[in-house]
């Protein structure tokens, strides 16, 4: 069988997963799953005084790199690549108790990562409350007649975090009069005109803002807007 002459750079003891059966060259068994070449011979794990270990698949670096270090003794496992004609990684044999003090720490580590998105969260979802009640109090000063409960709607869906609506752009937050007015003529035109039954109908978009350009002046106006003219546009 093919075995590296000597160990891979850097990884100390070896094992192998041979590609065809082998049989231990001391006590016979086999096939082999994993073999340790010894003086050109291969034996198996308990000859080679490894049977103790168990196997880390390749795949999770933090939890490979702890097991190292957690592990007394540590064995790199390879598989011949015929493709490539070299030998890769495949994992690694450690210690059992090592392997679970390795699980324990990254486990530990899982915890405070999500104790530190929760805390992420809970302080993303206050920042976005107070720019939310910032933008509401804006509608309210651009149009002081406008409902209240129908601000905060307005608010709320425009500055939702992650959206890409106005209320999230620079100058949404900002809170550029451009910005808020953009956001509640959206509003008004989709819940107070018949602007997505002309959408619905096939009637282009451009010529479904004309259609309803009065319509949304005249609810601006109503809540009290002076530049109600071009709003619908």
């Amino acid at each position: 069988m093919r075995v590296p002459p000597t160990p891979l750079p850097g990884t100390g003891l070896v094992a192998v997963q041979p590609s065809r059966r082998r049989h231990c060259a001391g006590c016979r068994r086999g096939p082999l799953r994993l073999l340790v070449v010894e003086d050109g011979a291969p034996r198996c794990l308990g000859c080679a005084d490894l049977g103790h270990l168990v196997f880390l698949p390749r795949g999770d670096t933090a939890l490979t790199r702890r097991a190292r270090e957690e592990s007394t003794l540590c064995v790199v496992v390879v598989r011949f690549n015929r493709r490539r004609g070299r030998y890769e990684r495949q994992g690694v044999l450690v210690e059992e108790a090592g392997l679970a003090r390795a699980e324990a720490r990254c486990l530990a580590d899982a915890e405070a990562r999500g104790r530190r998105r929760a805390r992420d969260a809970r302080r993303r979802a206050a920042q976005d409350a107070r720019f939310a009640e910032a933008f509401t109090e804006e509608i309210l000063r651009l149009f002081p007649r406008c409902p209240p409960d129908r601000a905060r709607t307005i608010a709320a869906h425009a500055s939702e975090r992650g959206s890409g609506r106005v209320g999230r752009s620079a100058a949404g937050r900002l809170l550029s009069a451009g910005a808020v007015v953009s956001a509640v003529v959206a509003s008004v035109r989709h819940l107070d005109t018949p602007y997505d039954e002309l959408l619905m109908s096939g009637v282009p978009r451009r010529e479904a803002r004309q259609r309803i350009t009065a319509d949304v002046a005249a609810v601006l106006r109503e809540w009290g807007w002076e530049g109600a003219g071009a709003a619908g546009r």
